[in-house]
């Protein structure tokens, strides 16, 4: 999840775990708590891009380090602030990296619970990495317990609600994954689509309008369906793998690490001399307004110009025409 949301949940969570005994502390502690495995961002500056790619929601993500680092904060807490005790705090730490873990699980990027003793990467695909809906009650709730006095009669159920409906509006991306995936599956076999795989991701900030992305070697099939879409047909443009134009680097780091890392779901592109990778995982540039867009995830082979390759083209092209076309598409076909 983007850093916001793991900020106002994890004071939520400090505050119903340790609010009673140490004030508004508990806010703070708590949304330091949950940012802790994204600071691996700091370790990764120094890697080449395609090294900084896995590095992040790497080890700092796996529950290994969950379980080695939450005693030692623990401990180091206790002795600053003595009203809440060595188990209280490691206590906190624990769930806290934990929830981080598991909601990132829910994005497309990957996340390597099992590092350093396996380098699969869990991706359930079923939440945007910043979904406004998911954030904007546990935002509230965690102003209200900012700025509200500790004697509120109301500031349990504030931090209730904010925790809650994390895990509530999670429950609600799952249902319309599975929906979409049922109706993907129904239109694959009503216009004889072959796939050797496929995955649905939600596009961005919301979880109602969905990428499909299906395909083999040759090349993949990219559409976008929404859960109030009336037509069982899904019109689906073709996407060339050109897998053959990496056939002379394909043993290069930098080439292996982009293919591990975009778990198999890439293209190549060639403008002039540069090739150009394409992890299909992160969507298109406004694909619901132009099937034909580029891809967000387009990283330069051989190029340095490859900073923030994840976030580049997330919003790029986002105009009044292709905001309009968004949410008449959310709206149904």
């Amino acid at each position: 999840m983007d850093s916001v949301t793991h900020i106002v949940l994890g004071a939520c969570i400090g505050e119903a775990l340790c609010g009673q005994k140490i004030g508004k502390k508990a806010l703070l502690i708590g949304a330091i708590a949950q940012s802790i495995p994204d600071l691996d961002f700091i370790t990764s500056m120094w890697l080449p891009p395609a090294e900084q790619l896995l590095a992040h929601r790497g080890i700092s993500h796996s529950f290994i380090f969950v379980f080695a680092l939450s005693p030692l904060l623990g401990f180091i807490m206790s002795k600053g602030i003595r009203r809440v005790s060595f188990s209280a705090f490691t206590l906190l730490f624990l769930i806290e990296m934990s929830t981080h873990l598991f909601l990132d699980a829910f994005n497309n990027y990957g996340v390597g619970w099992l590092e350093p003793f396996s380098h699969v990467r869990i991706s359930f695909n079923t939440v945007y990495v910043a979904d406004v809906l998911m954030t904007i009650v546990p935002l509230i709730a965690a102003l209200v317990l900012l700025f509200s006095s500790l004697d509120y009669h109301w500031r349990r159920i504030w931090t209730r609600l904010g925790i809650a409906w994390c895990f509530v509006y999670l429950c609600i991306c799952m249902v319309n994954k599975l929906y979409i995936s049922r109706q993907v599956e129904q239109a694959f076999k009503a216009q004889g689509i072959s796939h050797v795989r496929y995955f649905t991701t939600p596009a961005p900030l919301q979880s109602f309008l969905w990428m499909v992305v299906t395909g083999d070697e040759k090349g993949f099939y990219v559409a976008y369906r929404s859960v109030f879409d009336e037509n069982p047909k899904i019109t689906f443009t073709f996407f060339p793998s050109n897998e053959q134009l990496l056939e002379p680097i394909k043993n290069e780091e930098e080439v292996v690490l982009l293919k591990r890392f975009s778990q198999g779901f890439y293209t190549v592109d060639k403008s002039s001399d540069t090739l150009i990778f394409n992890d299909l995982r992160f969507g298109q540039i406004i694909g619901w307004h132009d099937p034909k867009e580029k891809f967000v995830f387009h990283y330069y082979l051989h190029q340095p110009d490859n900073e923030l390759v994840v976030q580049r083209g997330r919003f790029a092209k986002w105009d009044r025409a292709s905001i309009i076309s968004f949410l008449k598409r959310i709206k149904g076909n």
